[in-house]
């Protein structure tokens, strides 16, 4: 009974040794401040993306879930910050789907259904023109449609659920870029 309290005490220590060991070997990728004092250049790497408008028919659905997304990938790359030269361009192309999962069987309408987008994204550096990275990402958001007299509230949530997915594709794309931009690959 002792030497098995010892034994589990010796593998406490064991292992809070090496935790300690490797305790300064990791920082987040976001750090101001890299390990050696100097500082962060993916701040600057990620402002110098730019992100043009997504090539989609004016007016349609698409061209606003096209601009939902550029709106929430530059915010999510600039924040506020303005005057940086560009060194890439992220050329973005993406479509969208919408199913139904569960049907109401009085009306025959929805009550259920999934909205989807499926995204590829280039990018492109500027000064050669050469594509540096390539990359897809999905999102597939569920909503609940009311009643069939609700025509309101079924657009409001289809329309929450295009903007869900938008802001989905834009966290997805900008960890990309983010790993791509520490890491170099």
């Amino acid at each position: 009974m002792l030497s098995a309290r010892i034994r589990i005490a010796a593998r406490l220590v064991a292992v809070a040794a090496l935790a300690a060991l490797t305790a300064g070997c990791f920082q987040p990728m976001y750090a101001e401040r890299t390990l050696d004092g100097q500082s962060s250049a993916l701040r600057e790497k990620l402002m110098g993306v730019e992100v043009p408008p997504v090539d989609k028919p004016n007016a349609s659905r698409e061209a606003r879930v096209g601009v939902e997304v550029r709106n929430a990938l530059a915010f999510k790359l600039y924040g506020t910050a303005t005057g940086v030269a560009p060194t890439h361009r992220l050329v973005l192309r993406f479509t969208t789907s919408r199913s139904s999962l569960m049907i109401d069987p009085t009306t025959t309408l929805p009550t259920s259904e999934n909205y989807g987008i499926d995204a590829q994204f280039n990018l492109v550096e500027i000064a050669t023109n050469k594509s540096v990275m390539t990359g897809t990402t999905f999102s597939r958001v569920s909503y609940d449609m009311p009643g069939s007299y609700q025509r309101f509230a079924r657009a409001r949530a289809f329309r929450d659920a295009e903007d869900r997915a938008a802001q989905e594709i834009a966290d997805n794309i900008q960890t990309r870029l983010a790993s791509f931009f520490s890491a170099g690959t």
